[in-house]
């Protein structure tokens, strides 16, 4: 397989631009290399449009109209697959809030099971209600903060205006869990280890690498499933990036090289990295690349239709040609709500636990109520 990947709503580690909430990453695959099978079919369309590259934004729909079919052939011919991963900006910064400062790890208050089982999510979602658009701003400055003891003032000040607010949630039992998290942080900063080390270590939080960890496992999956390996990825030259996203791809092979399999813990995701390319990323300038030219295309109209903006029929039936067999994916609060929002449906269990397992999960709470009262 041959992947080519592009991204659209790029503003690095700033969340908070309106114009451009959320990040997008396309990821066009083909079992052929698609920098030789498609040159000829695009020597064409350049020559007719009159341009040297073909660039979406530039050429705008009425230009892209006359040779959407020949792309859409082309494309079913081929067997192109496009995914498209998402970011929700602002949301990222609310994500990356609570997987710092509630991780069991690191907040004594916080018992295990509220965040490696699947009531991490409720949680989370309980958290987010308390933030504001201002608190969601003050909690991304302060995580992508270098100087420690900033990064640990902010965060004290950060729950202590949560902790204002922790009487608008509606149970006792969600009020009792995330106060006790919020005031033990606030009480050691310095144990959640909440700001960055650098800037290269800022780079590793940005919705860039959270969005490129969900292309290289669409890229994992999919050839997977096809039964090919990978054989090239190419991913448009940017200069602010590439080398973070290097150096992630290069993580991914180690582990895939050891076999490695994600297991959070129980009812958690699973992913299995030996399904992860063994070939590093080539960084290539967009108009060298038939591939991304071609992901460009439908990366441009996936944004149109995201966005609610017109869409003529002849560029949704190229789209389609693409994406019928291609995957989706989300980083938002609205996602993590659908996913695992049946966990408010679950039937009440008819038996108590076993008595061993009734037994673990009493010292836990009270090792949890304990810390919690030392705080006083």
């Amino acid at each position: 397989m041959y992947y080519y990947i592009d991204e659209s709503g790029n503003t690095g580690l700033n969340l908070f631009d309106v114009n451009q909430p959320k990040l997008y990453y396309g990821v066009l695959g083909c079992p052929a290399n698609l920098d030789v099978i498609a040159e000829p079919l695009l020597v064409d369309l350049r020559k007719e449009l009159g341009v040297e590259r073909i660039h979406a934004a530039e050429l705008g729909v009425g230009r892209l109209i006359p040779v959407a079919k020949r792309i859409a052939d082309f494309s079913k011919k081929h067997d192109l697959r496009f995914s498209l991963l998402k970011v929700t900006k602002d949301d990222h910064a609310v994500i990356s809030f609570y997987d710092q400062v509630f991780d069991s790890g690191m907040n004594k208050a916080v018992s295990w099971h509220h965040y490696f089982t699947p009531l991490r999510y409720p949680m989370l979602i309980k958290v987010a209600f308390l933030f504001d658009d201002q608190l969601r701003k003050d909690a991304w400055a302060a995580r992508k903060e270098t100087n420690s003891a900033k990064s640990a003032s902010a965060l004290v000040t950060i729950c202590n205006t949560l902790l204002s607010r922790v009487d608008r949630l509606p149970d006792a039992r969600s009020r009792e869990l995330v106060s006790g998290a919020l005031k033990w942080a606030a009480a050691n900063p310095f144990e959640i280890d909440y700001g960055v080390g650098n800037k290269d270590t800022a780079l590793q939080i940005s919705p860039n690498l959270v969005g490129f960890q969900q292309v290289m496992q669409v890229m994992a999956v999919q050839s997977n499933k096809k039964g090919r390996s990978i054989r090239k990825i190419t991913v448009d030259r940017q200069t602010e990036f590439n080398k973070a996203q290097g150096e992630l791809a290069s993580w991914y092979e180690s582990l895939r090289a050891v076999k490695h399999n994600t297991d959070l813990g129980p009812g958690m995701p699973k992913f299995d990295y030996s399904m992860m390319p063994e070939v590093p990323p080539t960084f290539t300038p967009g108009d060298e690349s038939a591939g991304l030219e071609l992901v460009d295309v439908t990366l441009w109209i996936t944004k149109r239709l995201e966005e609610k903006k017109d869409v003529p029929a002849q560029l949704r039936q190229m789209f389609a040609s693409q994406t019928k067999r291609g995957l989706v994916d989300e980083v938002s609060l609205d996602a993590i709500n659908k996913r695992w929002r049946h966990l408010l449906s679950l039937p009440v269990p008819d038996k108590p636990l076993p008595a061993d397992l009734d037994r673990h999960f009493k010292e836990v709470e009270d090792a949890r109520k304990a810390m919690v009262a030392a705080l006083g």
